[in-house]
């Protein structure tokens, strides 16, 4: 095991994780609610540190990051736990896991990730995805430290749900995240996640105001958070307090784990994606293809088009320097 960060030492061998809004109270061997924090004799330790579930070179795109250097690819890592109950998870088989679930899992040194990640001369840096790193956060932190030695670009696929202090650490090191926004209601995030909305909604604001590049995910499940009238209070916020320029993917829910609503309707992809369309420049539709598009890039000031998208392969057809060959917008400050 690897000793924790942001943790307080109460007594009575008690200790106070202070790494997620949860902020939990473990007692002498116990965990918090990721499952991966545990309590040592009133010492708070990691037990995922470097304990690898997924190891893989994917698309930039599948993260999904569509406006981070289109094209590329990315070393993507992963472990278990989650600070987030969801009862929809789709990596539940990792997410809702402790050490016991795992009998071979290879352990890797933040060393040997980045020089994996070094092999291929097409990489483009270190994704933290599959489960929520923000439950590993020292292996992340760790690793990212080293890539950013080696010139790599790191990217967070994350929920959000870290405290102040973790965050602003992170984001010396972390270039791309894409936020995973559940829902736009407390009560969703309570009945359905077991966590808090505006902590994410303060993160959010945090991470454009450090300059670092922002796209949100939201997936959408028919009855529980695909009303028309807050998606678009949840559209109007991310236009004005992060900018309409901020990238947006509205993904297709499909019955998974604990939920077994209906897969979302592409009729309300549809009608969703026009909303934001009227508030965001690029707002794109995934787990699902759309008769009318949703996955391509067009520029917001010329209409053009400028990638092409099928599944994961893209074609850049407008594009110079990230900026359209029809009117030199500005349409990707990394490309």
């Amino acid at each position: 095991m690897h000793k924790a960060l942001y943790y307080q030492q109460t007594g009575n061998n008690q200790v106070k994780c202070m790494l997620c809004p949860h902020e939990c109270l473990i007692n002498e061997g116990k965990r918090g609610s990721c499952r991966v924090r545990k309590n040592d004799q009133g010492v708070l330790y990691s037990e995922n540190y470097g304990r690898v579930t997924a190891l893989h070179l994917d698309p930039i795109e599948k993260k999904p990051l569509y406006h981070f250097y289109p094209g590329r690819t990315i070393l993507s890592v992963g472990t278990f736990g989650c600070s987030l109950k969801c009862r929809f998870c789709q990596n539940y088989d990792i997410s809702q896991s402790s050490i016991e679930n795992f009998t071979h899992l290879k352990e890797y040194t933040p060393g040997e990730i980045v020089e994996t990640a070094m092999k291929r001369s097409d990489n483009l840096g270190i994704a933290f995805t599959y489960n929520e790193p923000g439950v590993w956060y020292e292996f992340m932190l760790d690793i990212a430290k080293k890539s950013k030695e080696k010139n790599l670009k790191n990217v967070a696929v994350t929920n959000g749900f870290i405290n102040e202090a973790p965050l602003k650490k992170l984001l010396d090191t972390i270039d791309a995240f894409n936020i995973d926004l559940k829902a736009f209601t407390e009560e969703f995030y309570k009945d359905y996640t077991s966590s808090r909305l505006e902590p994410v909604k303060k993160n959010l604001k945090k991470i454009r105001q450090a300059g670092k590049h922002l796209e949100i995910t939201n997936l959408i499940i028919p009855t529980l958070n695909d009303n028309e009238k807050v998606f678009e209070d949840m559209i109007k916020w991310i236009s004005y307090e992060l900018g309409k320029e901020t990238v947006f993917h509205i993904s297709r829910y499909f019955p998974m784990y604990r939920m077994n609503i209906q897969s979302t309707p592409v009729s309300l992809l549809k009608r969703l994606y026009d909303i934001a369309s009227h508030y965001l420049d690029y707002v794109y539709v995934g787990n699902v293809s759309l008769p009318s598009g949703g996955k391509n890039t067009m520029c917001p000031s010329c209409g053009k088009l400028l990638i092409r998208r099928e599944g994961y392969f893209i074609e850049i057809t407008g594009v110079d320097g990230g900026r359209c060959t029809g009117c030199d917008h500005l349409v990707f400050d990394n490309f």
